[in-house]
């Protein structure tokens, strides 16, 4: 197959993904573990927020064209409770930030615009209508959608679920994500590594990428290069919603992980991308007995696998787990040295965002985890372009 171009193999992911659309599975779950999740369903508006008309400010509760001027203090009203009276001309209450509007009141005079005298307040300001206070209904009306289903849920979200009376929060279960890792040098983590193996950290990172993309990572025995157990513990991860392999993707003697697919009747949709790392990046759908399941072959070595997971192969796990669409952001910054590249392919680059500057990292390569330990960040860089110069701006993806 060609390779091909980086975005091309994004769209090509997220039309199969589309095209393979299956009923998603939804649960229930208290709103205290509700971050990070995608909610199920629309969430409404119980009532109007604010329920009434709500000071902005402490100050003083006013008629406008009464000011500037001296008013007469007739109360007070803070937050939770109301005043019971009605503001006239000539008259002020004293109000606190979150307390209802008095009736007859028009606009809030912010405290630091008055000076008090006995039982009077002084504004020397003039007010127009509507300053200081919001009215009812102005954030949101009753029945209005405050979230709408799709939505991977932070903090302002919960906040807003909270305010509406959302103690059980609709959510799609999470999709089970099955990790591969193959390759006679892999041992497990709790393992001591002979002179020529290397501990199981993909799997591992791989793991923290799939919760964090809001999947359940499932760890399978790694696989050894040889056929019948390759297959064997593929047949397995493809009872999962998603499969990830881990190396063997390669066109070395040893790589099998392809042959193996093909064997079980995989279809393919490409086995490289015009990046680096993560050239050898394999992409198909295989028949199970429970449908038609997704698979990736990420490269073995581990930066290459943390870019594709991330670039790529997220837009699975995002779609899976009920989001509308999978968005990579890949905001600019300005960098603050020279970068040279052959063109041809679109590089995700080791580098460090400060601010809105980004300054790229010495590596050794796909395999230099260490480097990507000190980093925050890739640039990301156009491939037909050989050149940038220190203060140009250049995409990043921070991580």
């Amino acid at each position: 197959m060609a390779a091909l171009p980086f975005e091309e193999a994004r769209a090509l992911v997220e039309r199969k993904l589309r095209e393979a659309v299956r009923p998603l599975c939804f649960e229930t779950v208290p709103l205290s573990e509700s971050p990070g999740r995608v909610l199920g369903e629309d969430v409404f508006a119980d009532r109007d927020y604010p329920p009434f008309p709500r000071s902005a400010r402490d100050g003083f509760a006013v008629i406008a064209a009464d000011v500037p001027g001296t008013l007469r203090v007739t109360g007070e009203v803070r937050a939770g409770t109301q005043f019971e009276g009605t503001v006239r001309r000539g008259e002020s209450v004293e109000i606190m930030t979150g307390a209802p509007l008095p009736s007859g009141a028009d606009a809030v005079v912010m405290v630091e615009h008055t000076h008090m005298d006995p039982g009077f307040v002084v504004i020397e300001r003039e007010a127009s209508i509507g300053d200081n206070f919001n009215p009812r209904g102005s954030e949101v009306r009753m029945g209005e959608a405050v979230v709408r289903r799709g939505t991977r849920l932070d903090y302002a979200h919960v906040a807003i679920l909270a305010a509406v009376g959302c103690v059980k929060v609709p959510v799609v279960v999470r999709p089970k994500v099955a990790i591969l890792a193959t390759g006679d040098e892999i041992v497990p983590v709790d393992t001591v590594p002979g002179d020529f193996q290397i501990r199981n950290s993909n799997s591992i990172a791989l793991a923290a990428q799939i919760a964090r993309a809001g999947g359940e990572p499932i760890l399978l025995p790694v696989a050894p290069d040889v056929y019948e157990p390759t297959r064997a513990l593929i047949a397995k991860g493809l009872e999962a919603d998603l499969l990830l392999l881990s190396g063997g993707v390669s066109a070395g003697k040893y790589d099998i992980v392809e042959r193996v697919l093909a064997d079980m009747g995989a279809e393919f949709y490409f086995d490289r991308i015009k990046i680096q790392p993560g050239q050898p990046l394999v992409f198909g759908s295989c028949s199970t007995p429970h449908g038609p399941k997704f698979f990736f072959g990420l490269p073995g070595n581990p930066t290459s696998t943390m870019v594709t997971f991330e670039a790529i192969a997220r837009i699975a796990v995002d779609l899976l787990a009920g989001r509308q669409d999978s968005p990579l952001a890949l905001p600019y910054a300005r960098l603050t040295n020279d970068l040279k590249q052959k063109t041809g392919l679109t590089r995700f680059l080791p580098a460090c965002v400060t601010g809105s500057e980004v300054t790229t990292e010495p590596w050794r390569g796909s395999g230099d985890m260490a480097a990507v330990a000190r980093v925050n960040a890739f640039v990301v860089t156009e491939p037909d372009r050989e050149f940038w110069a220190s203060g140009e701006m250049i995409r990043v993806f921070v991580r």
